[in-house]
């Protein structure tokens, strides 16, 4: 119990700046940015859809929605491959928190790796691609993007920071923290001694275990560091930060359906040899400062309740994180609660393949620009979506299926 209070205390300063700095980049860089530049089948663009992916805070199944947007809007297969790897592997809030926990090299080698896998994935979508690049959809900025004011954009960002961010990765952090527990109390110390001297059997054990699963590139921090103190190499860390966060089975099947079984083979091939790769150098480098601050955490205990590095900013902003977990947790109850007692007039769909609440508002914006909709509001705990007006059902789905999910009555 004391190293996950200890690993919270840890995480929560640099939690909280990343999430405010991830506000910042949704608020202040308009969605039509992004889109400009990926139209082109080149490495330029692939490069730079990774580039923007990287500081974005988007997991793997909020990724996909935006990715099949940039589709849609006109850009090359190369540059949506690319999104599409780097975007889940990081983003400002986990580059922070990696930080914080793992120290600087870690903090720099992830997002590099992610750079490179995805620069990996695009140049093969784009070498092997035989097919016409989507026409762009000429779509205008919206309103939004060009006359916000400075003050509404700032709302925005605490809004987009310290509710729609933690409602997101919450669930997942809590996961990640409670999984790193289990791990640090129940797996004893010499079970990774098994795989001591083979690097790449460990590897691939990681690979295995971590690629179908949904791992959020901030949630799976804490299970890395309980791992490594129970002996998993450095190397093999990086793969689970890196292959974990990066894809799951949801966003798998949506990358086939949408761009062939040729885009998910590119996506994972590339995924695998960027991770072992990293693994390996980082493994064969050697990283002193994590193997020393990991023994530290694991054997330098002073045996009282708390580690000495625990000062009262750390519980403060610890405090001030749980307090807007509950908050972003309780907050969607309330409303699906009174939005229940308003759809007597309305349809009501269930919409699969949503699992945060980039996915849910990417379903609703897209339900909400179908011609004939007058209001549509989607519910991510039940996976419903209420919708008002008189579209049809067919261009409900097809809206829906656009943006990667399914509907159903």
């Amino acid at each position: 119990m004391n190293d996950i209070l200890h690993i919270i205390n840890q995480m929560s300063p640099y939690l909280l700046l990343g999430f405010f700095l991830a506000g910042v980049v949704h608020a202040f860089i308009p969605n039509n940015f992004y889109k400009r530049h990926f139209s082109s089948p080149t490495m330029g663009s692939v490069v730079k859809a990774a580039l923007f992916g990287i500081p974005l805070p988007l997991c793997s199944c909020g990724v996909i929605p935006t990715a099949m947007s940039l589709r849609k809007e006109g850009a090359s297969k190369g540059a949506t491959t690319s999104f599409l790897i780097a975007t889940p592997q990081t983003g400002i809030d986990s580059i922070i928190a990696t930080y914080g926990l793992l120290g600087l090299p870690f903090a720099i080698v992830r997002p590099l790796a992610a750079l490179c896998t995805a620069m990996l994935g695009g140049g093969l979508s784009n070498l092997f691609d035989k097919t016409t690049n989507v026409s762009p959809s000429g779509q205008a900025p919206s309103a939004s993007d060009t006359n916000t004011s400075f003050v509404q954009k700032i709302t925005t960002a605490f809004r987009y920071a310290f509710y729609d961010m933690i409602q997101n990765i919450g669930k997942w952090l809590i996961i990640g923290l409670l999984i790193a527990g289990m791990i640090t109390m129940f797996v004893p110390d010499e079970w990774f001694t098994l795989l001591k001297g083979n690097t790449l059997a460990s590897m691939a054990l990681v690979i295995v275990i971590s690629i179908p699963m949904y791992l959020c590139a901030t949630g799976s921090i804490p299970i890395a560091v309980a791992l490594m103190m129970k002996g998993l190499t450095p190397g093999a860390a990086l793969v689970l930060l890196m292959a974990g966060p990066a894809c799951n089975m949801a966003s798998i099947l949506v990358v086939k359906s949408v761009m062939g079984a040729q885009s998910v083979f590119i996506y994972l091939i590339s995924l695998i040899i960027g991770a072992v790769a990293f693994g390996c150098l980082i493994d064969f480098l050697q990283f002193h400062q994590i193997i020393n601050f990991l023994s530290q955490v694991s054997g330098g205990r002073c045996g009282h309740c708390c580690h000495p590095s625990d000062g009262w900013f750390s519980w403060v902003c610890s405090s001030a994180l749980l307090l807007l977990l509950a908050n972003a947790f309780l907050s969607p109850k309330l409303k699906q609660k009174h939005h229940n007692t308003n759809t007597m007039n309305s349809s009501v769909y269930h919409i699969e393949g949503m699992n945060c609440t980039h996915c849910r508002a990417a379903a609703e914006k897209a339900l909400q620009n179908v011609e004939g909709v007058t209001s549509a509001h989607v519910v991510l705990e039940t996976k419903e979506a209420i919708v008002e007006g008189t579209a049809s059902e067919e261009s409900l789905r097809k809206a829906i299926e656009d943006v990667g999910f399914k509907l159903t009555k």
